[in-house]
């Protein structure tokens, strides 16, 4: 074959692109269960924050299982339901009809005291934004929070990640005096709002803490009935 025509610079390419792809896939392949894993130690760890606790890549199982006493999914009435909670992503369930949602529960005891863990899920200014919250056994008053981003703006709706933002939602509550869910609210620093509590959004990351507000009155809302169901 004349390797100076064009039929053999387009094998050769098509060879060479096969090749290339070929490998790649294969290695997708080898690392996925890596990944897997780093992804499930990721989530482990942020729902440990969301109960105040520090932890390691090397830990952060061994203080899941020793924390995480139940996990559960819950239905759009409240009720516990067939499924695996730590497997149940939340984007999944907001493409379904909000009839057949299934959200997931972690309940962990923290000094003897048990708390409830549920996840969000919702949209920043860039990306998807995350996170976990965690309640008192009165399903209501904040224990701890942590939250996470795709791609927010470092300095600016970046900064949700900060322990500095969470720990402001400590002590706050989801329902007002009457019982009815309120949310809390992400304000611009300074500003009031009344009848709900509210923290102070970030600095210069205005659309971050509206979508962080919008999150939490969406995701902590449909466990609203769930919520209301004392123990």
């Amino acid at each position: 074959m004349n390797k100076e025509g064009n039929t053999y610079t387009l094998i050769y390419s098509v060879v060479i692109v096969v090749l290339v792809a070929l490998l790649l896939a294969v290695t997708s392949q080898v690392l996925r269960p890596k990944q897997a894993q780093n992804e499930a130690i990721d989530k482990i760890r942020r729902m440990l924050t969301a109960i105040n606790l520090s932890s390691t890549n090397s830990n952060a199982e061994q203080l899941y299982k020793e924390y995480i006493t139940d996990a559960y999914l819950v239905d759009a009435q409240g009720n516990r339901t067939e499924g695996e909670a730590f497997d149940t992503e939340p984007e999944t369930e907001l493409a379904k009809p909000k009839a057949e949602r299934k959200y997931p529960v972690f309940e962990a005891v923290v000094d003897g005291n048990k708390k409830y863990i549920l996840s969000m899920r919702g949209a920043g200014l860039w990306g998807p934004i995350w996170g976990f919250i965690s309640l008192d056994d009165d399903k209501d008053t904040v224990f701890g929070a942590s939250f996470s981003h795709e791609g927010e703006t470092p300095g600016l709706g970046a900064e949700i990640e900060k322990q500095e933002f969470s720990r402001e939602f400590i002590g706050k509550k989801f329902f007002d005096k009457d019982g009815n869910f309120v949310s809390i609210a992400v304000v611009k620093a300074g500003k009031t709002v009344q009848e709900q509590d509210y923290v102070d959004g970030i600095s210069g990351g205005t659309i971050t803490s509206q979508g962080v507000n919008a999150m939490l009155k969406a995701s902590i809302g449909a466990y609203e009935p769930f919520l209301k169901i004392k123990q």
